[in-house]
């Protein structure tokens, strides 16, 4: 590997003579230069990787030198040696763009730590990923096959989502390769693992939480303890999403964060009102049995508000002034809620639900543009994040921020980018959602899905004697057979949720509490 190229700018250079061949030991190549005029003529005539330069000298002074060789290569990186640490100096410097900066007397250890920082940071961070990803990778595996409980599956979805958003920063291919092989690998044992435990979830008290138990535990205490409370559900917004904007909230906010297990299937008008209702979909199915039978999902989420009163009288919550609710579907709804959130202050129970995720996600699949702007999962976080910073959700929540309301923000469900096609059989009347369908006598493969036919056994309402459910497992998405390559194709690479994964099933809550 061809040596790095340093030119050390000082009037005294001969008195540096033991530093530089320290550096020359540890493989740099090291020019010498004593005035800012001729550092200047060595940057024009050669290349160098990095510049070390005297801010006192006769004549053309560190500052000045700076600034010309800043001109001539504005992206060569420089590190001032100074001997004085004064305030104005060093707003000067910077300003002019120095990388780093030492002050004398200075050691070859120091010059060299600044050297490789600046030079070989993208080498060291790569070999201490890899490091580091290895070693929690190692330590989840041990776990996951030996008697592995609920809470280390939500320990790997933190790995997971938090290795997403750091590779988003510091992107490493051979790194991101063993992300997905270990995303795939889990998610693998994880689809066995749901299929073999779920169902016992559903009638024991010491379950993991899942959807209907959330509110009862971060919203209620609050609320009988008289406080205010603002509660935002972030439709379809994954795990390793919310960390995307997380730090952005936290110059506004102290928050904690935890995780929880969305019910099956992992999708709105099941999960969303477990979530509002506190109980499981057969309950609910009884209570407000319309538009269970057409499947359609607008009107299977329509009673949100009334789920979320029913569930603080059966807690026996009561609460100053009525429930506020309200459901945004795009940034126009949004900004017209932004301006008149001065409403909402003097209520004690804020409830507002925001799909845009959601839209996006779908229509990421009919929208060409968009599905190339967001094209993997990383880019979609990036658009995210985008949509996040300019959005009405966080003017809300930044206006909030200066009252005196408790924030619980999370999500339903989350989605999972789909890879493969699976055939399912049903009659027309079946379901239409890609991840899960419910319907009579329905059939599929069992190695890509999960049969349900007694859908009491998953808390799922049952409409007649045949009544089944079929849930994708992993990537799967489902395709009727005369419609086949047509599904494929339009479908292959496309966000959707319903189904047993990771990312669909392990969903964060996070309270928030104004700084």
């Amino acid at each position: 590997m061809t040596s790095k190229k340093l030119l050390w700018v000082d009037d005294e250079i001969d008195s540096l003579k033991p530093h530089i061949l320290f550096l020359k030991q540890k493989g740099f190549d090291v020019t010498e230069s004593m005035s800012g005029d001729d550092a200047i003529e060595k940057v024009k005539n050669d290349h160098f990787d990095l510049v070390l330069l005297d801010e006192m000298m006769p004549g053309k002074d560190g500052l000045e030198t700076l600034e010309e060789i800043k001109e001539l290569e504005p992206h060569l990186p420089v590190v001032m040696v100074t001997k004085s640490e004064e305030e104005s100096l060093m707003e000067d410097a910077i300003g002019q763009k120095i990388d780093d900066y030492l002050v004398k007397p200075i050691n070859p250890s120091q010059v060299l730590i600044v050297a490789k920082r600046l030079l070989d940071s993208n080498k060291i961070v790569s070999e201490s990923h890899m490091k580091k990803y290895i070693t929690g990778l190692n330590r989840f595996n041990q776990k996951l096959y030996g008697n592995i409980e609920p809470k280390d599956w939500l320990e790997a979805a933190q790995i997971l989502a938090t290795w997403d958003v750091e590779l988003d920063a510091n992107p490493d291919e051979g790194l991101l390769q063993t992300h997905v092989g270990t995303r795939n690998d889990w998610n693998s044992e994880f689809t066995k693992y749901i299929e073999k435990n779920y169902q016992s979830w559903m009638h024991d008290e010491n379950r993991p939480m899942l959807s209907p138990d959330i509110l009862k535990k971060y919203m209620v205490p609050i609320l009988k303890d008289g406080r205010k409370v603002l509660l935002i559900v972030v439709d379809c917004m994954r795990l390793d999403q919310w960390l995307t904007i997380e730090s952005l909230l936290a110059e506004f906010y102290n928050i904690s964060r935890d995780l929880y297990f969305s019910i099956l299937p992992s999708a709105t008008p099941f999960a969303r009102n477990a979530l509002f209702g506190g109980e499981f979909p057969d309950a609910t199915a009884k209570k407000y049995p319309e538009g269970w039978h057409d499947g359609d999902e607008g009107s299977l989420n329509r009673n949100e508000d009334k789920l979320l009163v029913d569930l603080l009288a059966r807690e026996k919550v009561d609460i100053s002034g009525s429930v506020r609710y309200e459901k945004i579907f795009d940034n126009t709804e949004g900004d017209a809620l932004a301006k008149r959130v001065g409403n909402y202050y003097q209520s004690q129970l804020v409830a507002y639900v925001f799909n845009f995720l959601d839209i996006m996600a779908h229509g990421r699949s009919n929208n060409v543009i968009l599905k190339e702007i967001a094209g993997s999962e990383s880019a979609f976080r990036s658009l995210m994040k985008s949509w996040f910073i300019h959005s009405p959700l966080f003017s809300i929540l930044k206006s909030f921020a200066k009252r005196d309301f408790t924030v619980i923000v999370t999500s339903d469900h989350g989605s999972v980018l789909c890879s493969h096609g699976t055939i399912a059989h049903g009659k027309k009347d079946t379901s239409t959602n890609l991840r899960y369908k419910y319907g009579n006598n329905l059939k599929c493969d069992q190695k890509d899905a999960i049969l349900i036919k007694n859908p009491e056994d998953y808390r799922l309402p049952k409409f007649g004697l045949a009544t089944t459910y079929i849930i994708a497992k992993q990537d799967f998405y489902f395709v009727y057979p005369n419609r086949y390559n047509e599904f494929v194709k339009q479908f292959q690479n496309s966000f959707q949720h319903g189904g047993i994964s990771i990312e669909e099933m392990v969903v964060p809550v996070s309270v928030l509490t104004p700084k």
